[in-house]
This record gives structure tokens, C-alpha cells and sequence, in this order.
């Protein structure tokens, strides 16, 4: 029997993409993956007001075409009702999806949601952190990717998001965060790797650049395999606070993780809630924390998910 095909539906933002890959390559299937795009207005209403219709696609042509997937992963609320067409469809696919779904659970055969998001059911699964993409044999056979850029007894990765309905990442914070990594890394040896995401504003690549480069290596670009190299060559690794995604992949490097934190625009509790737990676990410290080398276990929740889900397909 060959893999499983898995069709995977997204939004197309990093971390959903992240998120859908890693379950894919976790319950080790064959996969293509779709960007789901919704006509006006249906772009702008949650998923329980929308029509289980193919009206709202822009896009249908996955709908119709290709060999019928065994496995569909979708992740954001705008693929949740093409998810729910193609079961329709075809009741036999197996339909996974990664976040509250924000309609009946009933509608999926697993729910995959992240501890700190509090969802409960028959079929939902907890994560401890996002699932994500990142695998320990990719960040190992990039390693020497960045070697010929930087070279330092010591290196300190820098993980930078973006700004989104939390956090503004305005210049202010951004020099705090960049002086906070100068005093407590630079001054005592420490060369910087910075890697942006594709959530990185050119600005805040400029500012990096500016305050960081005399003192390492800024990547200008989004740029995976300099993003895993930075993981597998830093002693410790730094992470803006707005990503529980960037947060998660990097504990699976099993470094030292500091979490650089900001000053929220909104209630971030359930961040706050994320953040307690990988403390908690022994992954993360805030920047500005002693800085000192600590381990724990490389960590990486979607191979343990997917062995639940591989039960259930079994069955």
C-alpha cells in the first residue's frame, strides 16, 4: 500500500502553512497544498455565518479535479468550509483541522488545537504549542548553510515576526529589544544571526541591519534554510513574542529559548497562557533573564499527534 495523499488547505500565512505541512509530513503522506481564496463578501464572515457553498470560492478547480485526497489538513476559517465541500463530497476523506474551527466540531474527524486555546471534545486533540513543519534532520543538513557568513565561538539567534493585532513592533520596542541583545550577548562575545519572517516588515529589516549587522549577520530575506541554519548554529536563539509558531519550532532545535517580549495592543491572554507553559516546560526565559545554558526535550508535537491520528485512520 503507498502513502496516503493528503490535500492541504490554507490561507497561506506561514504559520497555517507551517502547521498543515508538519501534520502531512508527520502521518508521512504524499501532499499538495492549496491556497484558499473566498469571493466578496464571504472573505469577511466567519465561518458559522458562511454557506457550505461553492459560491463563495474564487478559486473552485480543487474542488473538482485530481484524484480524490485520502486526508484533507486545513488550518485559518477560510478553509473550513471547503473542507466541509470535499467530506461532503466524499465521505470517505478523512478530514483534519488544525485551530477552532469556529462551527460544529462534528464537522471534521479531528480537531487539532493548541493547549492554550482551551477547545474540548470526542475529537479534539491538544497540542502543547503549534505542530509545525520543522524537522531535527532538516536543521542538521542545514547547518553549514550560513558558515561562510558568520564565524564566532559563540552565536545567538535572532528570530524576528511581525506586527499583527497584538503587538505594533514600533521602532521604540524594536531599539529595547536590539540594546537588551547588545547588553547581554554582544558585550560578552556573542556574534547575532538575525532572520526575519515573512511577516518582517523591509523596515524592520533596515533597523536590524542598522543596530545589528557591526555585530553579525542579518539576513535580508525570507530565507528557510538560512532560518534552520540559524537554529542549528546558535547556543541560544531569541523569539519575538508575537508567534506561538516561531516559539514552537524552535524548541524542536532544543536550545536555550528567550522569548523578547513587547507591550501588547490587546488582552494577549491566551499568548500569556502560551508563554507560562513553555516556561513552565523549561523551554523559554524572557529576554532580559540571566543568561545561562539549560536543556530539555527537543520538542516536537506534531510525530506525537500524528500517531493518535494514525489510530484512528487505522481503525
Amino acid at each position: 500500500m503507498g502513502k496516503l495523499k493528503a490535500l492541504l488547505l490554507t490561507q497561506g500565512m506561514h504559520g497555517m502553512i507551517s502547521q498543515v505541512e508538519g501534520m502531512a509530513k508527520a502521518l508521512n503522506t504524499e501532499y499538495i497544498h492549496k491556497i484558499v481564496r473566498l469571493s466578496f463578501p464571504w472573505n469577511l464572515v466567519p465561518p458559522k455565518f458562511t454557506p457550505i457553498s461553492e459560491i463563495i470560492l474564487k478559486d473552485k478547480t480543487y474542488l473538482n479535479e485530481g484524484e480524490t485526497p485520502d486526508l484533507i489538513i486545513s488550518c485559518g476559517r477560510k478553509s473550513v468550509i471547503p473542507s466541509i465541500l470535499l467530506k461532503k463530497k466524499n465521505s470517505k476523506i478523512f478530514t483534519i483541522h488544525i485551530q477552532d474551527p469556529k462551527v460544529g466540531f462534528k464537522n471534521f474527524d479531528a480537531i487539532i488545537a493548541p493547549e492554550h486555546d482551551n477547545l474540548s471534545g470526542d475529537n479534539v486533540y491538544s497540542s502543547k504549542g503549534a505542530i509545525h513543519y520543522i524537522t531535527e534532520s532538516e536543521i542538521k543538513k542545514a547547518e553549514t548553510y550560513l558558515t561562510n557568513k558568520i564565524k564566532n565561538q559563540k552565536l545567538v539567534s535572532l528570530i524576528l515576526g511581525g506586527p499583527n493585532k497584538y503587538y505594533s513592533f514600533n521602532k521604540d520596542q524594536l531599539i529595547e529589544i536590539f540594546n537588551e541583545i547588545k547588553s547581554k550577548f554582544i558585550s560578552n562575545g556573542y556574534k547575532v544571526i538575525v532572520i526575519p519572517s515573512i511577516r518582517t516588515p523591509k523596515t524592520i529589516i533596515e533597523l536590524a541591519t542598522k543596530e545589528l549587522s557591526a555585530s553579525g549577520y542579518v539576513v535580508n530575506s525570507v530565507d528557510k534554510q538560512a532560518y534552520l541554519s540559524a537554529l542549528a548554529l546558535a547556543d541560544n536563539v531569541i523569539v519575538t513574542c508575537d508567534s506561538t509558531s516561531m516559539i514552537s519550532e524552535a524548541a524542536i532545535s532544543g536550545k536555550p529559548i528567550f522569548v523578547a517580549h513587547m507591550k501588547p495592543k490587546k488582552n494577549n491572554y491566551r499568548f500569556k497562557k502560551f508563554y507560562r507553559l513553555f516556561n513552565e516546560m523549561g523551554i523559554t526565559r524572557d529576554l532580559g533573564d540571566q543568561i545561562e545554558s539549560w536543556t530539555y526535550n527537543k520538542f516536537n508535537e506534531a510525530e506525537r499527534i500524528a500517531t493518535i491520528i494514525n489510530s484512528k485512520l487505522k481503525n
